[in-house]
């Protein structure tokens, strides 16, 4: 796979070289073709695969960069299908030690994806509209 530019600017991926005819796929859509491959130009502006997570809505993309553990991005899941909770019912919950799950919880405050709040006067966490939009875009993946 190569990332390259056809005379119109428009970005692919070659995923095949036939000689005088290239397979391409539209890292956005998915959508394949095949094009002469005299038209096509190696670009070293994008890595392959960074290209083809330009597929993932923002959204989705920026809740798979703030958790880097399952029970991270189950955390999420959690608070979109529960709604806002105590965080003391979360940490039980979590399996992890306090220290991993504030130091987690830190870094989805910092990603925009959790928001502190109260619930039944206890200090909570919740989604933000980014997070819900995010965990929505994951769910509704191809």
């Amino acid at each position: 796979m190569q990332t390259v530019r056809d005379t119109d600017g428009r970005r692919w991926i070659r995923i095949a070289d036939h000689g005088e005819q290239s397979r391409v796929r539209d890292p956005t859509t998915g959508e394949e073709t095949t094009v002469p491959s005299e038209t096509l130009t190696p670009t070293s502006d994008d890595a392959v695969f960074e290209a083809l997570a330009d597929r993932v809505p923002d959204a989705g993309r920026r809740v798979a960069k703030a958790c880097h553990a399952d029970w991270q991005l189950g955390l999420l899941v959690a608070l979109a299908d529960d709604g806002p909770r105590p965080v003391r019912k979360l940490l039980a919950a979590a399996g992890v030690c306090e220290s991993d799950f504030l130091g987690a919880t830190t870094e989805l405050r910092a990603a925009g994806v959790l928001a502190e709040t109260t619930v039944a006067g206890q200090r909570a966490y919740e989604l933000t509209a980014a997070g819900r939009e995010g965990i929505g875009a994951l769910r509704h993946a191809e």
